[in-house]
């Protein structure tokens, strides 16, 4: 008898405790739906004929600002020089939208990333009175672009996602400054997508279609992910969906980053953990 009732209490014991499990699910999904998930949690996936995602990378990947400021802080105190290096940054930085349209409007011929941001480090290296740099040393500190910090969610934000989508950049930066990034940075890339492989630089269409066609996918089936509104307006007119993380502190305590995303955007997000819950990885 008591063997007998052992076996029953074990049985419903067994039946409880997965009627309970189900009851757990039911909630928890019930829940999951009504409200969204917080940060980094994985929830019901968002736009699910999303195959692909494609990134900005200055600024929405790296943290552009700190790293090139340290690194020209570290060359001045080296030379006993005095520089503002964030001051410096900020200046190299202005120089890149009005480079890139001199190669848009046809005043130079096709010019890589790297030979833009030699044109504008020359000029810079003369208004901010610094002399004295070997060849060497001014061609190193060009290279400062091939060593940007990633921000703090990056590496581990693109690794959850890219157990579920292809991720790639899809950046201004030429392959050879990319490719040496995400070697310093441990950016896990699928591959390396971007202008110079269609000799045109963002926000021209051609850069946002190169991404769909080198991947054998629809526009709709690639997401772009940028902290820019202009680059995202600019994919979502070639017809990729859009996606938008908010990088409030890249130009600095006082800078002007966009920190909301327009209505056109398809999803929103605080980060790249975030984004990865939301789209279900």
């Amino acid at each position: 008898m008591t063997r007998g009732f052992a076996t029953v209490s074990r049985r419903a014991l067994l039946q409880a405790s997965a009627l309970a499990a189900v009851g757990s699910e039911f909630r928890g999904g019930r829940a999951m739906r009504s409200g969204s998930a917080p940060s980094g949690e994985r929830s019901k996936p968002q736009l699910p004929s999303v195959k692909a995602l494609v990134f900005d990378v200055f600024g929405t990947v790296v943290d552009w600002r700190t790293s090139v400021t340290l690194e020209v802080e570290a060359l001045a105190k080296r030379k006993g020089l005095k520089v503002d290096g964030a001051k410096f940054a900020d200046a190299w930085r202005a120089g890149y939208g009005p480079s890139m349209n001199r190669v848009r409007s046809g005043e130079l011929p096709w010019t890589k990333l790297d030979a833009l941001h030699r044109m504008t480090l020359d000029k810079m290296l003369v208004d901010f009175g610094i002399a004295g740099l070997s060849e060497a040393e001014i061609e190193a500190l060009n290279h400062v672009w091939h060593r940007l910090r990633p921000w703090p969610d990056a590496v581990g934000g693109l690794t959850r996602l890219k157990q579920k989508f292809i991720i790639a950049p899809l950046s201004n930066g030429n392959i050879s400054l990319i490719t040496d990034m995400a070697k310093h940075a441990g950016l896990p890339w699928d591959c390396v997508l971007g202008a110079e492989l269609v000799r045109h630089y963002k926000p021209d269409r051609e850069v946002y279609q190169s991404a769909a066609d080198i991947l054998d996918l629809k526009p709709a089936n690639v997401m772009m992910v940028a902290a820019h509104s202009g680059d995202l307006r600019a994919a979502k007119g070639a017809g990729l969906k859009t996606a938008f993380v908010a990088r409030p502190l890249e130009y600095g305590p006082t800078g002007t980053p966009d920190l909301r995303a327009d209505s056109s955007v398809d999803i929103s997000a605080t980060d790249f953990n975030d984004l990865a819950g939301r789209l279900g990885a």
